[in-house]
């Protein structure tokens, strides 16, 4: 049986000199992900997303519990700085502002920023660059300023960064969370082309319930738990589960189940608008 790429065991975290009591944001957390998954995480404010992202990019260390990352402990204590820098070329992660990973002022020159400090030739560099660019459509904006992009220009440069180091693995922590609803379809179409078409595990943290219909799997955190793992579709039958922590469905999902509430028959799953619509022709066809 193949190895998960990432699992988590009896993964906690506690933020220290906190006033609310028991501060622990992920409770013995256990959780798998297969290499070249798209794994959607949702939860409510403070259930533990973003810590979660921190603590699998190694930016935070866990309270307890262990991290492997392609078999790796990556919570050994005897890891060295080679083994860490070895193990970030696997993991590459996106944040909500771009503007917070944009370090250069030509966008060409900001892709090639983090190759050059893993040390890769100069020609090489040339060739990453160009090739990720054109990946998330911004080969023509290569000469730009980043400042002058639009939200989700610079968000997609943002992930070409990142793409251009070659890791195995990119979360995504509300990477759409300041964009507008155009600059949000760019760069969940760059997402979807990067798992789809380059094998690259995505890690996707959203509060946008539409994103995460375009995963294979939906992991829900509730006060740093796992409440939910499944398929949208499962994950989305949960309704009321979902509403009770704060959680929404797609507004597709929920016409289907309030037309279910009044009578209506509708046979099948329902995650996407075009599924919505086939669900209710069909229903209509019948009644003919």
């Amino acid at each position: 049986m193949k190895e998960p790429f990432i699992k988590t065991e009896q993964l906690s975290y506690r933020y220290e000199n906190s006033e609310l009591g028991d501060a622990r944001v992920l409770r013995d957390l256990s959780l798998e992900i297969m290499e070249g998954e798209f794994v959607a995480v949702l939860g409510h404010n403070g259930s533990g997303k973003s810590t979660l992202a921190k603590l699998l990019n190694m930016i935070l260390t866990p309270t307890s519990g262990k991290i492997y990352v392609a078999g790796t402990d990556i919570t050994d204590e005897n890891m060295t700085d080679e083994d860490v820098l070895a193990l970030r070329k696997n993991m590459g992660i996106v944040f909500q502002n771009p503007d917070n990973q944009l370090v250069a002022t030509i966008v060409e020159d900001d892709v090639a920023f983090g190759p050059e400090n893993l040390g890769i030739p100069s020609e090489e560099i040339r060739q990453r660059v160009d090739r990720v660019l054109g990946d998330v459509g911004m080969l023509a904006y290569a000469k730009h300023e980043p400042h002058r992009l639009s939200g989700g220009q610079k968000q997609r440069v943002a992930i070409a960064g990142i793409m251009a180091m070659r890791p195995k693995c990119i979360i995504f922590d509300e990477s759409t969370a300041m964009l507008d609803p155009l600059g949000r379809k760019e760069v969940m179409d760059a997402i979807v082309h990067l798992n789809r078409e380059q094998h690259i595990t995505v890690i996707m943290i959203t509060h946008y319930m539409e994103e995460a219909a375009l995963a294979d799997r939906i992991v829900v955190l509730n006060d740093g738990s796992v409440l939910l793992d499944g398929t949208p579709s499962y994950v989305f039958a949960h309704e009321e589960l979902l509403r009770s922590c704060g959680l929404s469905v797609p507004q597709c999902t929920e016409l289907v189940h309030r037309l279910r509430e009044n009578g209506i028959e509708l046979s099948g799953d329902c995650v996407f608008p075009e599924q919505c619509a086939a669900l209710i022709l069909e229903s209509l066809n019948k009644e003919q």
